[in-house]
């Protein structure tokens, strides 16, 4: 089963204030702002939903290329995806954008000014899902808006199952294109806000939504995930991380962990904990495609975190 993993592709350039916003920003002067802040730390990551997606499949060893619209910047990004195996079959260049950009300052209490720039992600509709018979599985991940929405009819159209994974592109779509998405897709993943939103939007129950789905996925952070699937609530326990160095990508790997366990035949019990451990190892590491691991180190930890073997 080969998956197409459709998605956006970003540069996040992260900044760490040394300080407190708190301490800087006047509440009587924030109509007429103007900071400065000194960042001695600065890293820059490869992001983006579907770079960050394929990257952890590969390191499980899972069949999937990302489909996605890049800018002319895209050079550094594509190497690393050489350097790792992942294909760039499906990416399109924009030569007159820059690959989407997120600009993040951090200060010492965690709080974040972000500025996000889509650039070449506005391209994403100008990709055509491929019906030849290579794609057996995909994700409409977070992307331009009318990307998602043709790439979404296109998945069902050709009569391919899909996740519909919205993330922090949800807010783009009204109750009625929420629907359309979740009578279009097999599989739908949000976390516990997201899911509220689209009960919100939608005027639909969990249940109601579940009934429409081959399994609908609900993340919790630190409390695990819930799998509603067959008419049954699967609770998937959460893995306990030695370190929690960054969320950043969390759920992309975790998205990563369920396409694996659909393309492996596993049962939502064992696809569940799959993800959740992908997760818990990502957390693990700054960035989101800096976590490494073997599929011998994966599976032992696996039966040290949830006590029972995976293959």
């Amino acid at each position: 089963m080969s998956a197409l993993i459709c998605g956006s592709f970003a540069y996040d350039t992260i900044m760490v204030y040394t300080g407190h916003f708190k301490n800087e920003i006047l509440p009587d002067r924030v109509h007429m702002l103007n900071v400065s802040f000194l960042v001695p730390e600065m890293r820059r990551e490869f992001g983006g939903c579907a770079g960050n997606i394929a990257y952890s499949l590969k390191l499980l060893g899972g069949e999937g290329a990302p489909m996605g619209t890049v800018g002319s910047d895209f050079d550094d990004y594509a190497d690393w995806m050489d350097k790792h195996g992942i294909s760039r079959e499906y990416l399109k260049q924009v030569d007159t954008a820059y690959t989407a950009q997120a600009y993040i300052t951090t200060d010492l209490d965690d709080n974040q000014i972000t500025a996000f720039h889509p650039g070449a992600m506005g391209h994403a509709h100008e990709q055509t899902v491929p019906t030849d018979g290579s794609v057996t599985l995909g994700i409409v991940s977070p992307d331009g808006k009318d990307g998602m929405v043709q790439h979404a009819a296109q998945f069902a159209e050709a009569g391919i199952d899909f996740i519909f994974d919205p993330g922090q592109g949800l807010p783009m779509f009204n109750g009625e294109e929420l629907k359309r998405f979740i009578d279009q897709a097999a599989y739908v993943t949000v976390n516990d806000y997201e899911s509220q939103l689209m009960l919100d939007r939608t005027g639909l129950s969990l249940e109601e939504m579940a009934g429409q789905l081959k399994a609908l996925i609900v993340t919790k952070g630190g409390e695990g995930s819930v799998i509603y699937a067959g008419g049954e609530r699967i609770d998937i326990p959460a893995g306990s991380p030695t370190a929690l160095a960054d969320p950043t990508g969390c759920g992309d790997a975790f998205r990563a962990g369920l396409i694996y366990g659909l393309q492996q035949g596993m049962d939502w019990e064992t696809t569940g904990r799959v993800a959740s451990l992908m997760g818990t190892i990502k957390i693990e590491r700054p960035g989101t495609q800096n976590h490494r691991f073997s599929m011998e180190d994966f599976a032992a930890r696996y039966k040290q975190e949830f006590e029972r073997d995976l293959f």
